[in-house]
């Protein structure tokens, strides 16, 4: 009010005074009305501001600028503008008024603006003015403007890959478009700052480029050969050209052309006899180079056709084998081993290698005539032939036929009663039959194909069978042939046609019986195969079979991992005790579907092997008591005297990590398996069937697989049986002789078999004496004896360990039954005139000697010499307690040679196998005390 009126009178200084009062009114009034309206009108603000801020900065620029406009100006106070108001989501900013008149203000951030946290902001805002007062009384806001804030990034964040390390497998000879890609972003919050404009590969000269995607291709073709492995390293730039901070390593490996297949098998593994089934493919795996597949079908074969007789099979002689499988008896063994009694097949030649089996190859050349005392004279209506066939190449352009067995014409004419031959990929068996017997036109020949008669299990009928009239009768002989067909008649000179060309193996022929199917397929039966082990974990999506014999197995399945699953799971097995060493191929053949298609991809055969390797091979070993003096009277009794009463067979093995029980020294097993034949053998003469027998009861042999056949040469015991029945059946075998009186001494040889001679024994030798002829053995006399010059055939290995050796019992050793006594108590009594006169003869020339002998001896029977082991006694002595003290002579005598057998066998078990010269000689004195002439002084 004081400011009006200072104007008001400035104004009016000079008026009249009539005029001053008429204007003073209307001042007045004016005055009056001014004080009324004074902030009459809001500010004025735009509608919406856009503004930028750069992150990091604290000022806005906004479009248009902030400035806020008031009708009242220039009214103080109310035409001012005091303050811009900021209104909601918290906006990290604040406005300030730089000019109240002007109404200019600016936008700045409360703190630190971060892009990468929030981009843009959108908050109200509204201007007020200063009121109608100094105090603010009265005061006017704006309309609200909507303030939009877009945040300017800056590029402060470097280009990071999204993964540590790439890796990528390309195949050689290829372009590729892309091999891989890699990948960088940036933490930058705008697109000029957070996207990847550019990749660079740092490392130099690689045939390698990268393209601003990162998409890595190759520039030239790669080689396996030449680099199998590259490893690049890769940069990335955004589009500020920041670029990152650490480069990323790129992996690529080369591979060879995709070839479909199967991988990660070894051609080659080897098999531990006794270690139970062998995984063959347990890393395999099928490669399909991406192909797609319907179907898999994978056949495994094991092809053991070069071993023996087609597989691992139990190599026992035939007849062995046929009692084991228990096929009829009665058969006729066509092709036995040559021998002084079966020496038609001594001229033919063997197939050795072959794990001992008695294999005769045939080349087209040889023949054998069998005897007529073998051959059947009537095969009957029904009737089997047996043999194991492995046929050769057959020469010429048109093959002519090849006789296996063929009964024939012995003369005159050329008639074939009946015969087994091979003639163009066929087996034909042809049986004429005698007129007497039929009299019309009747089957006569029956044909197989070979791959028929392959397969042994499975029972198959001639596929033509064709007729003919029957033979007419004759007195012509017949001859039975093997390998070739006799022809006696219609030629000039008789000879064999129609040579047979292969290997022939256990010819037999039995009349009156058909063998039943289980005895053949016992008989065939190989010992090694193939085999799944786990079966459960196969699971449903694969399909399987064997063939019978197992050498064959066939699975299919719908998908890859159902086929390498099963395929892992194929293993081997061999079941043999000793089976035979060497190679087994194995051949794998591959075939697959498409879906839709036929087959679709080819994969290769596989060809490998199973080594089998050398199995830990037995020494079998006899030992027992190698002399005997009998008196005459025994050895004419009607039983005779037991030979190899206490016979001991045994079989060890040296093996460090062994399976097998019973160890008796380190690394030295005693092993537990069959036998199929002892022989015992007269050394020397033969026997005279007039006056001695060496012979076995049959009641000896029931209950075991055993056969024996004996002559003037001694005795055969065969079949395949435990050696503890053969020691039993050996221990059976007794000698005769009624006529005594002419012998001084009659030796044996015992020896035993494993295998058909793979495996042999010592050769034991035996001594068997009248007591009338033994002027310096004392009667009853025994020896153990071990002898080591055991037989090491061609598969045998010397085993350097110390044998494992029973001990004999003293009990045992004694070869004098007590009924016998009295009678050797009067041979000895002979004795006694004949060495008194020696005795005699030892007084009188040694006489101080022999006094300090008896005195420093409390026991003046015997001499004993450490130096060789030699006991001497004095038969005197032993006479004269004979007579007086027969019943502790016999005690004596235990004991004697208890606490010698005890002593003798703690010797032997510390000489080693180079010592056995002087382990033998130690043992022929274990258990006996025997007159010894060299240690008496004269």
């Amino acid at each position: 009010m004081t400011h009006i009126n200072v104007l008001f009178f400035q104004h009016f200084h000079h008026m009249p005074r009539k005029r001053l009062v008429q204007n003073l009114n209307d001042i007045f009034f004016c005055f009056f009305s001014l004080s009324i309206v004074v902030n009459k009108h809001k500010p004025w603000i735009e509608t919406s501001y856009h503004g930028v801020i750069t992150e990091n900065m604290d000022t806005v620029m906004l479009d248009p600028p902030l400035v806020a406009l008031d009708k009242d100006a220039p009214v103080p106070y109310a035409g001012e503008i005091c303050a811009f108001k900021i209104h909601g989501q918290e906006a990290p900013f604040e406005a300030e008024v730089l000019n109240r008149t002007s109404g200019e203000g600016v936008l700045r951030a409360r703190g630190p603006i971060d892009c990468e946290q929030q981009k843009e902001y959108t908050f109200i805002i509204q201007a007020y003015d200063c009121g109608a007062s100094p105090s603010g009384a009265n005061w006017k806001k704006s309309h609200k403007a909507v303030v939009h804030i877009q945040v300017d990034d800056v590029n402060e964040f470097s280009p990071v890959f999204r993964e540590p390390l790439y890796h990528a497998t390309v195949t050689e000879g290829k372009i590729y478009d892309s091999i891989l890609q890699v990948e960088a972003w940036d933490q930058d919050c705008s697109p000029q700052y957070s996207q990847i404009c550019n990749y660079e590969i740092v490392t130099q000269d690689t045939p390698f480029a990268i393209d601003r995607n990162g998409n890595i291709r190759n520039t030239e073709r790669l080689s396996y050969d030449k680099q199998q492995h590259y490893k690049i390293m890769v940069t990335a730039y955004d589009c500020g050209q920041k670029r990152a901070t650490e480069s990323v390593s790129v992996h690529i490996d080369v591979k060879p052309v995709c070839k479909p297949g199967w991988q990660g098998w070894n051609k080659r593994v080897d098999y531990e006899p006794g270690t139970g089934s062998k995984q063959l493919f347990s890393k395999m795996h099928l490669d399909t180079c991406d192909g797609p597949l319907s179907s898999v079908r994978a056949m495994v074969e094991l092809q053991t056709s070069h071993i023996g007789k087609g597989c691992d099979r139990e190599t026992y002689s035939e007849k062995s084998l046929q009692k084991l499988c228990g096929a009829a008896s009665g058969s006729t063994d066509l092709l036995p081993a040559p021998s002084a009694s079966t020496n038609w097949t001594a001229s033919l030649l063997t197939d050795n290698g072959r794990d001992s089996d008695l294999i005769f190859r045939f080349d087209g050349r040889q023949a054998a005539n069998i005897p007529e005392w073998v051959v059947p004279q009537n095969l009957t209506d029904q009737f089997t032939i047996a043999t194991w066939m492995k046929h050769g190449p057959s020469p010429g352009l048109r093959a002519e036929k090849e006789t296996l067995l063929c009964n024939s014409d012995k003369t005159e004419m050329n008639r074939h009663h009946y015969s087994l031959y091979v003639h163009n990929c066929r087996l034909v068996f042809l049986l004429r039959r005698d007129f007497i017997q039929l009299d019309s036109f009747r089957p006569a020949e029956f044909h197989w194909r070979l791959e028929q008669v392959r397969s042994p299990q499975v029972t198959y009928e001639p596929y033509l069978v064709t007729d003919d009239w029957p033979i007419h009768p004759s007195e012509i002989d017949v001859q039975l042939t093997v390998g070739a067909c006799w022809q006696g008649g219609e030629v000039t000179t008789p000879r064999f046609t129609q040579y047979f060309r292969g290997s022939l193996s256990g010819l037999t022929i039995r009349p009156g019986k058909i063998a039943t199917q289980k005895v053949i397929s016992c008989l065939q039966a190989c010992k090694e195969g193939l085999d799944i082990s786990s079966l459960e974990s196969l699971g449903k999506g694969i399909k399987f079979h064997f063939n019978p014999a197992q050498s064959v197995l066939v699975m299919e399945a719908d998908d890859l991992e159902s086929i390498n699953t099963a395929m892992t799971k194929v293993s081997y097995i061999n079941s043999r005790q000793f089976p035979t060493p060497g190679l087994r191929k194995r051949h794998i053949t591959t075939t697959d579907q498409c879906f839709g298609e036929d087959t679709c991809i080819s994969i290769p055969d596989i060809k490998a092997m199973v080594m089998v390797l050398p199995p830990s091979e037995p020494r079998i070993t006899i030992a027992g008591v190698e002399r005997l003096v009998w008196p005459a009277a025994q050895l004419r009794a009607p039983v005779g005297v037991a030979l190899f009463k206490d016979i001991h067979i045994i079989s060890t093995v040296t093996k460090t990590d062994a399976t097998f029980s019973i160890v008796r020294r380190p690394g030295v097993l005693e092993l537990m398996h069959n036998l199929d034949y002892c022989d015992v053998l007269v050394i020397g003469e033969e026997l005279e069937p007039e006056q001695e027998s060496l012979e076995i009861h049959h009641s000896s042999l029931l209950g075991k697989h055993l056969d024996a056949t004996n002559s003037t040469s001694g005795i055969s015991i065969y079949g395949v049986d435990s050696m503890a029945h053969y020691e039993q059946a050996i221990r059976q075998v007794r000698y005769r002789n009624w006529k005594p009186g002419g012998l001084s001494e009659r030796r044996f040889r015992l020896s035993c078999s494993e295998l058909n001679g793979r495996y042999t024994s010592n050769e034991f030798n035996f001594e068997v004496r009248d007591c009338l002829h033994t002027g310096h053995v004392r009667s009853s006399e025994a020896v153990e004896h071990v002898n080591h010059m055991a037989v090491q055939s061609q598969f045998m290995r010397p085993v350097h360990h110390p044998l494992v050796v029973h001990t004999v019992n003293s009990d045992h050793i004694s070869g004098t039954p007590p009924a016998a006594t009295v009678v050797i108590v009067m041979c000895i009594a002979t004795l006694v005139v004949i060495v008194v006169l020696g005795i005699y003869r030892i007084h009188t020339t040694h006489q101080d000697s022999s006094k300090e002998d008896g005195e420093g001896r409390k026991d003046p029977e015997m001499d004993w010499d450490n130096s060789n082991l030699n006991i001497t006694v004095n038969p005197m002595e032993i006479a004269e307690e004979v007579r007086e003290e027969e019943p502790e002579k016999e005690e004596d005598e235990d004991e004697e040679e208890d606490e010698l057998a005890g002593e003798l066998s703690s010797a032997e078990s510390e000489n080693s196998d180079e010592e056995e010269e002087a382990s033998i000689q130690k043992g022929r004195v274990k258990g006996k005390l025997e007159w010894d002439p060299s240690t008496l002084p004269y």
